[in-house]
């Protein structure tokens, strides 16, 4: 069977294909990079949804975007990863960013900010290579801390499988704003409104088999996660 041909990376605004189209909610999508980007970046938890011995799977990870490609890694002894590799599989994330209370139950909702994307996930191979992207997944995370690590054995990076996939194919979904009622409804004697949530990142907590006269670094006390919905 023929493959399609690539889809454009270089160009501000995804396609619109039969999988990315928005059935419904029509307003809420977005397929410019802009606003596609600023949501993989607010989070670092993804979920990868393949096929497995004939059956539907979705996975939980950590990805980062490095321009315009999309990473994960995992253990390269995963039955899980080893199925995305070379394999068509869908990436989404999603922030919550409040509750959505109407004056009926059927008008509740959520604001939130998702993105999904589709495509090809293709192995790391090059150990050079490999070595940069996990360094760029740390760095993304916890700025200046790669350099203080022990470096990474031969073996660790060995065990471990790189995916990356091209920001090609998918859309943005975004909700935001107050319950929309029914116009007869707003005369009713029921509170309605957002209640907001935030992801928010506490103090540290050292290890007690800490060194002494350690204390958490830069990087460790000012996380931030979510940026504001726009």
């Amino acid at each position: 069977m023929a493959q399609n041909p690539p889809l454009p990376t270089n160009t501000d605004q995804l396609p619109t294909t039969e999988r990315s189209r928005l059935r419904r909610a029509h307003q809420r999508g977005a397929f410019d990079r802009k606003t596609i980007n600023a949501i993989l970046d607010a989070t670092p938890l993804a979920h990868v949804a393949y096929v497995l011995d004939g059956a539907p799977m979705a996975t939980p990870t950590f990805h980062w975007r490095e321009g315009d490609r999309v990473y994960w890694h995992g253990s390269s002894a995963s039955r899980a990863l080893a199925a995305n590799a070379d394999a068509q599989v869908c990436l989404t994330v999603t922030l919550l960013d409040g509750f959505v209370l109407a004056r009926s139950a059927m008008h509740h909702s959520a604001n939130y900010r998702s993105v999904m994307l589709f495509g090809r996930a293709e192995p790391v191979l090059d150990p050079a290579a490999k070595s940069e992207k996990l360094r760029n997944f740390v760095e993304g995370l916890f700025p200046g801390r790669s350099d203080l690590l022990r470096p990474n054995t031969a073996q660790e990076e060995k065990a471990t499988l790189v995916l990356g996939m091209d920001i090609a194919e998918g859309s943005a979904k975004i909700r935001t704003g107050m319950p929309n009622d029914d116009a007869e409804d707003y005369a009713l004697p029921i509170w309605a409104g957002v209640v907001p949530i935030r992801l928010v990142a506490d103090a540290p907590e050292s290890d007690p088999r800490n060194l002494p006269d350690l204390t958490p670094p830069a990087h460790a006390c000012d996380i931030k996660l979510g940026e504001p919905s726009r």
